[in-house]
Formats: structure tokens, C-alpha cells, sequence
């Protein structure tokens, strides 16, 4: 008498997502329709991560830090929650990175546009290092002009253009000593120039006019030829002096 079950076929089961009696090394040569369409399963960390920074890019540039929910940021990018609180841990952490890489990324730009030549060449390509970010990166460069003070203690835009003064300071550095004036003041005037090229750029972020070459064009002309009309000594025309 045959006991119950043996002799008779058996019917593969699936056990953790595989058949069973398929070793590794045989599933591993048979593709999941997944697989052989292309398409990819689960994310790993560093891919969510990516995403979310993303994500929330986005959001920021459009609402801004406040104006911004972790419920909002987990239902754009598919998850709950949890994985955003998890990746950064909370809203804050996810804005305080995506600011530290627009920073980092404008100041890249700034400093591997500086290639060097005639000093009013300089001033051009830092010029155009800034628009060509507003450019491309529009949504970076509105995080960083609209509130990117908050939750970080580096990313104010005041502090971003502290630090992309001190990449032209050189610049300034130099043409005072060959124009004799004092280059104690260079860090002072690179801030000045700085400032008004951000802020010409942020204008310029919305209206769009004149074209990209005019406006860096009209600045290098203001900061240049202010520059050649310097006075070793400027004095003041009123009467205060305090």
C-alpha cells in the first residue's frame, strides 16, 4: 500500500517570492516580467533619498519651508511618512540639505567659471556663472532668495554671497595694488559687487528681459567702469561723517 502523498506529482509552491525546489542560481536565470520589461522594483536608500531631495526641491521652490507638509512630500514622491521622517527627520532636515547642495552647486559654478584673464573677464564670468545658474536652476536659486534662513544656520542669502565674495575677493585684490588703493578694502568692495549682481539675478529671475548676455553685459559695464573712476580717498558731500 502506497502512503498518502508519495509516488503522486506535486504542485511547486511559492515560498519568499520563489518556487520552491528552484535553487538561487536557477531563479537567478529565469527574469521576472519586471526585469525583462525594464522596469525596477523597490528603491534602495540612496535611490529615496535622491527622490525625496527631489521632491521636496520642488515644493520648496513653490511653497517654501512653511508652506510645505511632510504629508505633501510623501504623497508626491509615493511613501509614507515614515520614510521621510526616517531619510531626514522631518521637513527641516530635508530643506537644510537641499539648500547646503543649491549653495554648493552655485558656488561651484562660481568658482570654476573664474578661468582666469583680464580682470574685466572675470567680472564677466563670474557675471555669468551666477545668471547661468538662475538659468538652469531656477528652482534652487528661489529656495535660496525666499527663506532658506530658516532651519539652517548657513544657508541665508546673505551668507551665500559672503561666501561667493570671497571667490572674486582676488579679483578686487589685485587691481587695487595696480591701481595703488588699499586692498584692506577688497573684501569690502567684492561684497558690493556681489550683492548687486545677486540681486540684479533675482530681478531677473522673474522678468526675464533683457536677454542673459545684456544683463551680464550692463553689469560688468556698471561695476567696471565704476571701478575705473574709483577715488583713492572718496570723501563724503554732506556734512555728516558719522
Amino acid at each position: 500500500m502506497r502512503e498518502p502523498g508519495r509516488g503522486l506529482p506535486t504542485r511547486p509552491t511559492r515560498q519568499s517570492g520563489k518556487m520552491a525546489g528552484v535553487t538561487d542560481n536557477q531563479q537567478g536565470q529565469r527574469p521576472t516580467p519586471a526585469a525583462a520589461n525594464g522596469t525596477r522594483g523597490r528603491m534602495s536608500g540612496k535611490e529615496r533619498r535622491a527622490q525625496l531631495v527631489d521632491v521636496g526641491r520642488r515644493l520648496f521652490a513653490e511653497k517654501g519651508l512653511e508652506g510645505t507638509s511632510v504629508e505633501e512630500i510623501a504623497a508626491k514622491a509615493g511613501v509614507s511618512k515614515p520614510v521621510v521622517y526616517e531619510h531626514f527627520g522631518g521637513k527641516e532636515g530635508l530643506y537644510a540639505v537641499v539648500v547646503d547642495r543649491e549653495m554648493q552647486r552655485l558656488l561651484d559654478g562660481v568658482t570654476g567659471a573664474l578661468t582666469g584673464g583680464h580682470p574685466r573677464e572675470l567680472l564677466e564670468q563670474a557675471a555669468f556663472a551666477l545668471l547661468d545658474y538662475i538659468d538652469n536652476h531656477a528652482d534652487g536659486f528661489r529656495i535660496l532668495v525666499r527663506d532658506s534662513g530658516v532651519g539652517t544656520s548657513t544657508g541665508t542669502f546673505a551668507s551665500l554671497i559672503s561666501d561667493i565674495a570671497t571667490q572674486v575677493e582676488h579679483i578686487l585684490g589685485s587691481e587695487f595694488k595696480a591701481r595703488g588703493f588699499d586692498p584692506k578694502f577688497a573684501p569690502m568692495y567684492s561684497q558690493m559687487l556681489v550683492g548687486m549682481v545677486a540681486l540684479t539675478g533675482q530681478w531677473w529671475l522673474d522678468a526675464r528681459r533683457p536677454k542673459k548676455a545684456e544683463v551680464a553685459a550692463h553689469l560688468v559695464n556698471l561695476s567696471w567702469n565704476g571701478l575705473s573712476g574709483l577715488e583713492p580717498r572718496p570723501q563724503l558731500m554732506g556734512r555728516r561723517n558719522r
